[in-house]
């Protein structure tokens, strides 16, 4: 129960209850259609939750989102829809739109931003940010300058992604990629890897250097080498020449392209050298391999970008950073290293 000295929110709801906020601002707005399903029993749960606790609707917040378009906007700094890339990006989308849909919005998806410098930019003299209500950022990398401005202007966005250079606290919703990767690394280090090396930037995106931070921490506390290996310095021959015998891959394709040289070299994967993928393919991948690894929860990062946002919008308070843990796979390409 929150403390008697400050007033009841929507989150506190939804905590009481286990339910999302957005399930309780959709009992509370009283939708009830087709395209919204709520459980009566979950319903009735909520509607309890809130005559026991005497919650009142924020009157300011109220009067703001009767002023709302219900509009949500989709910003995306890459281009998502070819080929090469919309495999990875369908999933965020589709749970964008299955949230937006849940609480009756609809999806701009914002596609006239001008390129400079290879990358599109928010900000421009025909900028149309302010049709909607509030923005999803989605890409892999994203300016620090226009969140820092988004953040100044008082414009309400939520990035898919954690996001840490803006100069202010930046709502988003990401993965434990820490968490994930230390996961497989405990895991090699107890099939008895003792040198394993990571191939990629280490650096950049967050997701990178994310992923990075929680490989060297975990070799540290397993008492393990890790070795760092760009994927543009032949990565193969310094692998082998470290005398590595499990090899944890920042981007898949790279995984499976060092792995069809592994095998070229007439190494078995994974009885010679073992593969470790840290997340899906962002870009075209072709191997017959089942890797081993985790999975990025896209489509429920992309719902709950939807969450937080409309949280905001109405003025609900709670929780606007979330890490979501990605799902490990067991795959076939890790395994005990030959004696």
């Amino acid at each position: 129960m929150p403390s008697s000295n400050r007033r009841v929110t929507q989150q506190d709801i939804a905590r009481m209850t286990g339910v999302s906020q957005t399930t309780v601002s959709i009992v509370l707005n009283e939708r009830d259609d087709a395209a919204v399903r709520i459980a009566p029993e979950t319903r009735e749960r909520v509607l309890a939750a809130i005559r026991r606790t005497g919650y009142v609707a924020d009157p300011i917040a109220r009067r703001l989102a009767a002023q709302r378009n219900r509009f949500l906007g989709v910003f995306t700094y890459e281009p998502v829809f070819p080929a090469g890339l919309g495999d990875f990006y369908h999933p965020f989308l589709v749970g964008i739109e299955e949230c937006a849909e849940s609480i009756g919005c609809d999806l701009l998806l914002f596609t006239s931003a001008p390129v400079v410098d290879g990358r599109r930019r928010i900000f421009s003299s025909d900028n149309r940010l302010r049709l909607a209500d509030g923005c999803i950022l989605l890409g892999r990398w994203l300016d620090p300058e226009e969140l820092s401005r988004l953040i100044a202007e008082g414009q309400p966005f939520v990035s898919v992604g954690r996001r840490d250079d803006a100069g202010g606290p930046v709502p988003y919703v990401g993965a434990d990629y820490p968490a994930a990767t230390a996961a497989q690394v405990r895991r090699a280090a107890e099939l008895g890897h003792r040198k394993i090396a990571y191939v990629g930037e280490g650096g950049g995106p967050e997701s990178h250097a994310d992923r990075f931070r929680g490989f060297t921490s975990a070799t540290k506390e397993a008492g393990i080498s890790g070795v760092h290996v760009k994927a543009d310095e032949s990565p193969l021959e310094r692998i082998l020449a470290e005398g590595c015998t499990a090899v944890f891959v920042e981007e898949f394709a790279d995984g499976a392209l060092l792995a069809d040289e592994a095998k070229r070299r007439g190494l078995a994967v994974p009885d010679d050298l073992s593969f470790v993928a840290l997340g899906d393919p962002t870009r075209p991948a072709s191997t017959d391999l089942d890797f081993t690894g985790y999975r990025i929860p896209r489509r429920e990062m992309g719902w709950q970008a939807v969450e937080v946002l409309s949280a905001i919008l109405e003025g609900a308070g709670g929780d606007v950073q979330r890490l979501l843990p990605c799902e490990p796979v067991a795959g076939a390409t890790l395994a005990a290293p030959h004696a």
